[in-house]
């Protein structure tokens, strides 16, 4: 098909020679060098791939309504035509790309030219080719401020990897597809040509995510656990969880083991090819519970009916003291669970205590609070496992990123046994709300929180730190059919992973490995999304296939309307961004994938990340808004909604840095879209959120929590104060991110709170025609407000496992294309342009 998926170079083609030497073993995209590239006619132009839409009308404060979204774009469609590298500072050694505005070139090649050290003018001058003629095209540049010789955590551990869970739903779509769709499945997630997971995740015990609930001991009072079933027979079965680890395992071993190893590689003894596996239990057999439901308590139950559900502060019956049969019980059960697996060729790395302990959830569940949790592992689960399973690690909380900091306090006090037995932490990226648009959205000063909590605790420097489980809910992307949903949860993957990668965070792994079209199965209708969907029914010898298997039980049609995606054909899917050729073994391959891809596939286990934030050139240049005009661009705020944080960043120029002044109402308001298409008009709190320490947005038509604001200006300067009505000492401030804001330093997300009126951080810089409230408080140089973060954002990584030894991330979340510069310390590396709704990985050595 024309349209298809551009295929791989071969796995054993070696880049040119052109910087006197070839890769050691590295298993390259790319078969030429800058050289090579430059043989391209100089009329290519590096992704000018959709027209940026309109933008935000940002009229004279105040509006009297919400801007209006039918004016003019900024003219920062004027991109620069080539990417350019400058001199000898690094050697060039690829860019890929994948780009809203042509959804079925994904990970497409960018070329790149060699500028030449002298450039004759036409007046017949030499000129030093080394400038990079910064802001000399139509939209102003923005630089990437990256420092290759400055790690962000050079005594804690490397990245260990990303990967996702094998769970009972994902065994059983795997079951559905044929040999050719298993192939594929397993090339695409753990082989060479994939995007190269190195961490697997399995459930101890059903989880939402089956077909029922399940235990491997279901006798009452058995607490020698005589009848736990040592070949956990229901995972075990064929092509099951256990199959589906094992060859896995066998993929990836062959992709990224030894023989494809770099030597000499700095990767503070983290390795690729070494594919780690952990289980999560989400809940005990019923019998060890304590009834929760009214039901079971009515009918004076001794303990539950079934698993799902829990009681808190614990879900065990008799707790978790020391005396607890039950929690002594529940800690062998994790033992045999343990070696049975080990049996069967999967030794698990670790396990996290629970899944979920803060929710007491209509699913599997088992509740604990901190203090109940720091007991079982302390005087139970942490002995045991020392006893017969010395080196497995054990990860405490698994939960979200509210209360992260909260839970190590407790668990990690060198008071409590708990904190001799816990080597790692691990969380979730999910934030609540019906419409679960918060997920991934808030929580990065936490991760930050919690790498100074671990420092004052004196916690050893290889404790892990890690995303544990992600995904999107509810439905899936190929359903819903709305590319602008699909696509937006693409780039909140990336987002997060990069956000939380330079907060700190050792890997990232998302909840389900596969799912049916419509995000199941699950048997408590809890439908989500994955990067990889089985639609067996589409491939090239599915006509005889169902859409829909027998287990799934959900009602998606009553739900949601019908399946969009069935209901396209294989062309028009393959112009939308899901491969051809893909559907062909019967598997619908998301935007997500690749946006994981652009990530994974290169920032292998053994990476570490740098120094990396994006700037201004200088005062009053702005990367999506054109000196002298005052109208933001990047198109709609899609973070303008309750919830969000207010942080600060350097300016972009952008609607997420757009507030506008209510006199009247003396609300500072912004106004934007949500990824439905839904109006959203928030106002800035006026209290902290107790959870994150920052100030969040609220609706304005609350009843409560929206801030009144007196502006009080400065008579000797520019600055102005937004003081709290009825409070003459509480004003908004700035406040500096711990851990030094980790690998985006002290600009990169910078808190706004609520503090002392006379401090120099409650000084802002206001412009009503511009709507942008600007600090200069931080030494570091000045930022400005943002509704959540910018528009646009890098990563930029170490990787000496990697295709290249340098990896810099770019993603573009706005409607408008990017000019960008990009430095390593003083020296000029490259320069190019990323198109709208667009990710880029560039590589260098």
């Amino acid at each position: 098909m024309k349209n298809e998926t551009k295929p791989l170079l071969d796995k054993n083609v070696q880049e040119s020679n052109v910087y006197n030497g070839t890769k050691r073993g590295t298993k390259s995209w790319f078969g030429f060098g800058v050289l090579a590239i430059s043989l391209v006619g100089l009329g290519i132009l590096i992704g000018i791939t959709l027209n940026p839409q309109s933008s935000l009308d940002t009229t004279s404060s105040p509006p009297p309504t919400p801007p209006s979204q039918d004016d003019d774009p900024p003219s920062t469609s004027r991109n620069r035509p080539l990417c350019r590298t400058y001199g000898e500072n690094a050697r060039f050694a690829g860019i890929l790309q994948t780009s809203m505005g042509s959804p079925s070139e994904q990970w497409s090649h960018i070329p790149c030219f060699a500028q030449p050290k002298k450039t004759r003018l036409w007046a017949g001058q030499e000129s030093s080719a080394d400038a990079a003629n910064i802001n000399g095209f139509g939209a102003p540049d923005a630089i990437f401020k990256v420092n290759f010789s400055k790690p962000a955590f050079p005594d804690r551990q490397p990245i260990i990897g990303f990967g996702a869970a094998f769970t009972e739903a994902a065994s059983l779509n795997y079951q559905s597809l044929s040999l050719a769709g298993k192939r594929q499945l397993m090339e695409l997630l753990f082989g060479e040509t994939g995007i190269g997971y190195s961490i697997g995740r399995v459930h101890m015990n059903s989880c939402d995510f089956s077909v029922e609930s399940y235990s491997f001991d279901e006798v009452d009072g058995d607490f020698e656990l005589v009848h736990f079933d040592t070949n956990v027979t229901h995972d075990a079965e064929k092509d099951g969880m256990i199959d589906m680890i094992r060859l896995a395992m066998t993929v990836f071993n062959k992709a990224w083991g030894d023989g494809n190893q770099k030597t000499n590689a700095d990767t503070g003894g983290v390795e690729d090819g070494d594919f780690n596996v952990f289980a999560s239990p989400w809940s005990p057999p019923s019998w060890m519970k304590q009834p929760s439901s009214k039901k079971d308590i009515k009918a004076g139950l001794d303990h539950a009916s079934g698993m799902t559900g829990s009681t808190t502060p614990s879900c065990l019956r008799e707790g978790t003291g020391k005396d607890s049969k039950y929690a002594k019980a529940w800690a062998l059960y994790f033992s045999k669970f343990i070696s049975a697996y080990k049996n069967h060729g999967v030794p698990l790395k670790a396990i996290t205590v629970q899944n979920e302990p803060e929710f007491p959830a209509p699913w599997e569940a088992c509740g604990y609070t901190p203090e109940t949790e720091a007991d079982f592992v302390g005087y139970h689960l942490g002995p045991q496992l020392e006893r017969d399973h010395p080196d497995i690690r054990i990860f405490m909380f698994d939960h979200n990123k509210d209360h992260l900091v909260t839970w190590a306090k407790t668990l990690l006090d060198k008071n409590h046994p708990s904190s001799n037995y816990i080597t790692g932490s691990a969380y979730h990226w999910y934030a609540g709300g019906m419409d679960r648009l918060l997920d991934g959205a808030v929580g990065s000063p936490n991760m930050h929180r919690m790498q100074s909590e671990l420092r004052r605790l004196d916690v050893p420097n290889d404790h892990l730190v890690f995303n544990s489980e992600a995904c999107h809910c509810p439905y899936t992307g190929y359903a819903g059919g709305d590319i602008d949903v699909y696509w937006a949860r693409a780039e909140r993957y990336a987002h997060t992973i990069l956000a939380d990668l330079a907060a700190g965070s050792n890997g990232w792994v998302e909840w389900n490995l596969i799912l049916d079209s419509v995000g199941g199965p699950n048997h408590l209708h809890n439908l989500c999304d994955a990067t990889i969907l089985a639609v067996p029914h589409r491939a090239i010898d599915g006509s005889d296939i169902p859409p829909t298997m027998d287990w799934e039980t959900t009602d998606s049609k009553k739900t949601f309307g019908p399946n969009v995606g069935d209901g396209r054909t294989r062309e028009e899917l393959n112009a939308l961004g899901f491969p051809a050729k893909y559907l062909d073994v019967g598997l619908a391959v998301q935007p997500m994938y690749y946006y994981m891809g652009h990530i994974s596939r290169y920032v292998r286990p053994g990476s570490r990340p740098v120094m990396g934030l994006v700037d201004n050139s200088s005062d009053g240049f702005r990367a999506f808004r054109l000196p002298g005009e005052d109208v933001a661009g990047g198109g709609v705020n899609d973070l303008a909604r309750h919830g969000i944080e207010l942080t600060a960043w350097p300016c972009e120029g952008s609607t997420r840095q757009q507030f506008h002044w209510q006199h009247k109402h003396r609300h500072i308001q912004v106004y934007g879209h949500d990824w439905l298409g839904n109006p959203t008009q928030s106002c800035v709190s006026d209290n902290v959120d107790e959870s994150f320490l920052g100030i969040t947005l609220e609706d304005c038509d609350g009843d409560t929590g929206v801030g009144l604001f007196d502006m009080i200006k400065d008579k000797s300067s520019d600055y102005i104060k937004f003081r709290l009505e009825g409070d003459l000492d509480r004003c908004l401030v700035l406040k500096r991110l711990e851990n030094e804001g980790g690998a985006y330093g002290p600009r990169g997300g910078a808190q706004v709170t609520f503090g002392d009126c006379d401090s120099p951080s409650a000084n802002w810089i206001y412009s009503e025609t511009r709507n942008e409230i600007l600090s200069d408080y931080l030494p570091e140089g000045s930022v400005c407000m943002t509704t959540g973060w910018p528009f646009l954002q890098i990563g930029a990584f170490e990787t000496p496992n990697g295709e290249s030894d340098k990896t810099i991330v770019v993603l573009n979340e706005s409607q408008d294309s990017a000019n960008y510069v990009l430095y390593d310390g003083d020296d000029l590396v490259l320069s190019g342009s990323i198109p709208p709704h667009s990710i880029q990985t560039i590589l260098l050595d």
